[in-house]
């Protein structure tokens, strides 16, 4: 039953009973047995979502772990952080236990939503860890739940989103060697302490409301302010040793942010495709088939990581969608195979992955500008009477 809720991510274009029969997950091995839909429904009622947020904790914990030193970055480990929604199916238990987006006008809306916050590892795209649940829990509770487990000897790049002090002054006290990345705001005041305002040390005030929901945070709180001169954006940055860290290097690093989006792009739309509704009508189901399509995401991933390190690329070279059709297409002849002839069989299918690589856009030709529309009928204009 838990890989049945993992390939039910893989497979989100055909039917649970179809995907059971595909993958030939039923059991006993009885050629005669049928299994009814009830039946499917009640087995996952009785399985729970607790398995598989357990196999998701101990699973991204070794696989971001695996090879983890060829995608250091200066020594640390390169992680982004933001938040997303998943959209559920509309019942009265999930609307109860999810809530929705309320609009101005007082109307809400037609799904309820998951809110959650990811930490993703930039350099594989692997989901390390999450944190979700109520649409209405805002996103800096679910990141203050993350900052607690990130590994040390990392940097994790922010939205300016999530600049808080309380949020990247903990991260920096809660271990070893874990800094951060962020944008500032553009009304965000300090005080210069050393260098220029290319790059600078400043000194920033700690919010008299961020004080008193956290008395242990001090009155002040230091970092390193970096200008990139081609978005006349400012980066703070705890990576306060200029020798090691050079300014140019850390504006090129916070553009790799936009990973974890794309990371989202290929769970969300790619993966779970245009069915951007969850399966589940109940909250614990929708917790489970979440755990389950993150579990999904992380094997195609993971293999396109062992693809790449075979091929010598990086990770992000090698087409997602291709990755994707290339693997439903194996499980399916798996699942009728020898479990002797299965390492092979990986082999084989690893080697087709290094073919997916995508090749480099060329530049553009044509400035970047809408075109007129092509008028399908012809305008009648009607002559203002001067009788």
């Amino acid at each position: 039953m838990v890989w049945l809720v993992i390939a039910l991510a893989l497979y989100r274009h055909q039917s649970i009973p179809d995907v059971l029969e595909t993958l030939d997950l039923a059991l006993p091995n009885d050629a005669n047995a049928c299994v009814s839909k009830s039946g499917i429904a009640q087995a996952r009622e009785r399985l729970g979502d607790k398995p598989l947020l357990w196999l998701f904790e101990q699973t991204a914990r070794a696989w971001v772990a695996q090879d983890a030193a060829h995608y250091k970055w200066k020594g640390l480990a390169l992680y982004a952080m933001d938040g997303t929604t998943f959209r559920t199916a509309d019942s009265p238990e999930n609307r109860l236990h999810f809530g929705a987006q309320s609009y101005a006008s007082g109307k809400v809306a037609s799904y309820p939503q998951v809110r959650g916050v990811s930490l993703t590892a930039v350099p594989t795209h692997l989901v390390a860890d999450i944190a979700f649940g109520c649409y209405g829990r805002n996103e800096m509770l679910y990141a203050k739940e993350l900052i607690e487990r990130i590994p040390d000897h990392s940097l994790t790049i922010f939205d300016k989103g999530f600049l808080s002090a309380e949020i990247l002054w903990g991260l920096r006290m809660g271990g070893s060697e874990r800094h951060f990345l962020i944008p500032a705001k553009k009304n965000l005041q300090w005080e210069l302490l050393s260098g220029n305002e290319d790059d600078g040390i400043v000194q920033m005030k700690v919010s008299p409301q961020a004080s008193r929901k956290n008395p242990a945070l001090p009155e002040t709180w230091t970092a390193r302010a970096i200008r990139d001169g081609d978005s006349d954006r400012v980066l703070l940055t705890s990576l306060t040793d200029r020798r090691r860290f050079k300014a140019a290097d850390i504006i090129a690093c916070y553009r790799r942010r936009w990973e974890i989006e794309t990371s989202y792009r290929e769970l969300k739309q790619t993966m779970l495709g245009a069915e951007l509704t969850l399966r589940s009508r109940q909250p614990e189901g929708v917790h489970q088939e979440i755990w389950g399509a993150l579990i999904a995401y992380n094997l195609v991933r993971l293999e396109m990581a062992k693809a790449a390190l075979e091929a010598r690329v990086e990770p992000t070279d090698l087409s997602f969608v291709l990755a994707l059709r290339l693997i439903q297409g194996e499980l399916i002849w798996a699942a009728g195979m020898a479990p002797g002839k299965l390492p092979a069989h990986l082999q084989r299918m690893r080697a087709k992955l290094q073919l997916a690589i995508v090749q480099k856009r060329r530049g553009r030709k044509c400035p970047r500008a809408v075109k007129a529309l092509p008028k399908r009928y012809t305008v009648r204009f009607l002559r203002k009477d001067t009788n």
